[in-house]
C-alpha cells in the first residue's frame, strides 16, 4: 500500500483538531493549587472578625508570590485550636472532600502547626497532598529571594531549626528499627537513621551558627568604621511590599530590584547620598516585616537587622493606600522592639499617597500628623522627605568656624561630607569655614576652631 500525503486542506483539519504526532503543549511551570486554612481563635485585631479576611488575604499573596494559585479558602471559629488536628473533626472531613473536588496539591494553614498535628492531618488528607504551615510557606519563599552568601546561610539556618523536630514524620518508615534487633540492624548503639539524621542536621545547624557569628563580626567591624567615619546612618524599614526599595532608588539613583510581590528584597543594600546642604549619609534597604513573622526568622537575620540597631534615624515606611495599615504599623513597631531598636528616632513615611483621594489622603494625614506624605513611584514629596532627613540629621550639631590648613586635605575633605557648610573661603592659612557638625566631628574639629563669626544658619549653595 502506498502512503499518500493529505491534501493541504486535510493538514489544516489535523492542526485545528489537534491531533497528529506534533500536537502542541505548553511547557509554562503549572502552579500547584492550595487550599488556605485559617482558624479564628478571637483573640486578636488580625482575626477573622468577618471571614479571617486579613489574614488569609495575606496568606493568599504569600501563596502567590510562591507560585502556587488559590482555589479555596477555609476559615473555622474556635476557643483554642484542636491538639491533635489543628482544626475540629469535622472541618477535616470537609477538608479531605475539597481537597478531592478540587485536585488540590497543598494545604497551607494560617499559624503554625506542630510537628504532630501536620503528621495527623497529613495522614488523614493522604499522599501526595502536602500540609504546611505559613512558616514554612515564607520559608520557601525567603529561600528562593535570598541572593547573597550571608542572606542564604540565615534561610537555611531558619529551615533546618524548622526542619529538625519535624524528622521523625520524615522517618516514620524507620522509626521501628530502633527495636528490631538482629544483624545489619544495629548501628553503633542501637542508631537509627533518624538519630543518623538529627546528629547531621544539629550538626549543620552548629557550622550555620558559626558561619553567620563570623559575618557578624565582619557587619560590626564595617558598621564600626561607618560610626567612626561619623557618616549619619538611615535605615528603611516598614511592611514587606510598602515601597522601601523603590524609596531608596528614587532618592539615591540606585537600581535595586523592585517587584510588586511580598518580601522581594531580603538582603539589606546600603547606599550613599548627598544632601543638599552638602552632608553626606547612608540609607539602608531591609527585609520587610510581616505580622506573625517566625520567631526563627527575626534570630536568623539578626546580623541583618542589626543594621536597624545601628541608625540614626529609622524612616518607617508605610502603603497609605492598605486599608489595614495601622494594624502593619504596629506589626513593623512591635518587630522593632525585638530587635531592641525602638528607642532609635523614627520618622514615619506615608508612601503610595499618589492612590488616595483627597478625602482619605486627609484622613490619614490627621491619624499620622507628623509624617511624611510621599509617592516614591512618582516622585511626589520627595524633596519634603530629605528636608526632613536633613533635619534630622541636624539635630545635636554645634556651629563652629574653624581655619583647616592645607596639608590636612583629609580634613577638608571630611569636613565637606560630614558637615553643612554655612561659609567657607579660601585664605592663606587654609580653608577658613563655618560650619554645623555634629558632636563626634565638632570634637575632631576642635584643635582647628577659629574665632566664631555671627552668622546666619542659611545654607552654603556654591
Amino acid at each position: 500500500m502506498i502512503w499518500r500525503a493529505p491534501q493541504r486542506s486535510s493538514w489544516q483539519t489535523l492542526r485545528e483538531e489537534g491531533v497528529g504526532r506534533f500536537k502542541p503543549f505548553s511547557t509554562a511551570p503549572v502552579p500547584e493549587r492550595a487550599i488556605l486554612v485559617g482558624v479564628d481563635l478571637g483573640n486578636s485585631e488580625w482575626s477573622c472578625a468577618g471571614l479571617n479576611v486579613i489574614d488569609l488575604a495575606e496568606l493568599a499573596r504569600l501563596a502567590e508570590t510562591d507560585g502556587a494559585e488559590v482555589v479555596l479558602t477555609m476559615v473555622q471559629r474556635l476557643d483554642s485550636p484542636v491538639p491533635k488536628t489543628f482544626i475540629g473533626k469535622g472541618k477535616v472531613e470537609e477538608l479531605c472532600s475539597y481537597v478531592k473536588n478540587l485536585d488540590a496539591d497543598v494545604v497551607i494553614f494560617d499559624d503554625e502547626l506542630t510537628p504532630s498535628q501536620q503528621a495527623n492531618l497529613e495522614k488523614i488528607v493522604g499522599e501526595p497532598v502536602k500540609i504546611i504551615d505559613r512558616t514554612a510557606l515564607i520559608l520557601d519563599i525567603f529561600g528562593v529571594h535570598a541572593k547573597t552568601h550571608e542572606g542564604r546561610l540565615q534561610v537555611q539556618l531558619a529551615q533546618l531549626q524548622y526542619v529538625l523536630p519535624r524528622l521523625r514524620g520524615m522517618w516514620s518508615h524507620l522509626v521501628g528499627e530502633q527495636t528490631r534487633g538482629g544483624i545489619g540492624s544495629r548501628f553503633g548503639q542501637g542508631e537509627s537513621q533518624l538519630e543518623v539524621d538529627r546528629r547531621l542536621v544539629r550538626a549543620r545547624i552548629s557550622t550555620l551558627r558559626r558561619e553567620l557569628d563570623r559575618l557578624d563580626k565582619r557587619r560590626s567591624v564595617q558598621s564600626k568604621a561607618r560610626w567612626d567615619s561619623g557618616v549619619y546612618r538611615v535605615a528603611l524599614v516598614g511592611y514587606t511590599n510598602a515601597g522601601k526599595s523603590t524609596l531608596l532608588n528614587r532618592l539615591t539613583g540606585s537600581d535595586v530590584y523592585v517587584q510588586d510581590e511580598l518580601f522581594a528584597t531580603l538582603d539589606p543594600t546600603t547606599r550613599a547620598l548627598d544632601l543638599e546642604e552638602g552632608r553626606k549619609i547612608t540609607i539602608t534597604d531591609t527585609v520587610g516585616f510581616i505580622q506573625k513573622l517566625p520567631t526563627m526568622l527575626i534570630e536568623s537575620f539578626k546580623s541583618t537587622l542589626a543594621e536597624v540597631r545601628a541608625a540614626d534615624l529609622i524612616l518607617l515606611v508605610v502603603d497609605a493606600s492598605d486599608p489595614h495599615r495601622e494594624l502593619e504599623i504596629e506589626a513593623v513597631r512591635s518587630v522593632l522592639s525585638e530587635i531592641d531598636a525602638s528607642e532609635i528616632r523614627c520618622v514615619t513615611v506615608l508612601n503610595k499617597c499618589d492612590l488616595l483621594s483627597e478625602e482619605e489622603r486627609r484622613e490619614v494625614l490627621l491619624a499620622h500628623p507628623e509624617a511624611q506624605p510621599i509617592s516614591a513611584l512618582e516622585g511626589q514629596g520627595i524633596r519634603g522627605l530629605l528636608y526632613r532627613i536633613a533635619k534630622e540629621a541636624a539635630q545635636g550639631s554645634v556651629t563652629m568656624s574653624v581655619l583647616v590648613p592645607y596639608e590636612k586635605g583629609l580634613l577638608m575633605k571630611m569636613v565637606h561630607e560630614r558637615c553643612q557648610v554655612i561659609r567657607e573661603s579660601y585664605v592663606q592659612g587654609g580653608l577658613l569655614a563655618t560650619v554645623k557638625a555634629d558632636k563626634r566631628m565638632a570634637a575632631t574639629l576642635e584643635p582647628y576652631r577659629a574665632v566664631d563669626e555671627p552668622l546666619g544658619d542659611e545654607p552654603h549653595n556654591g
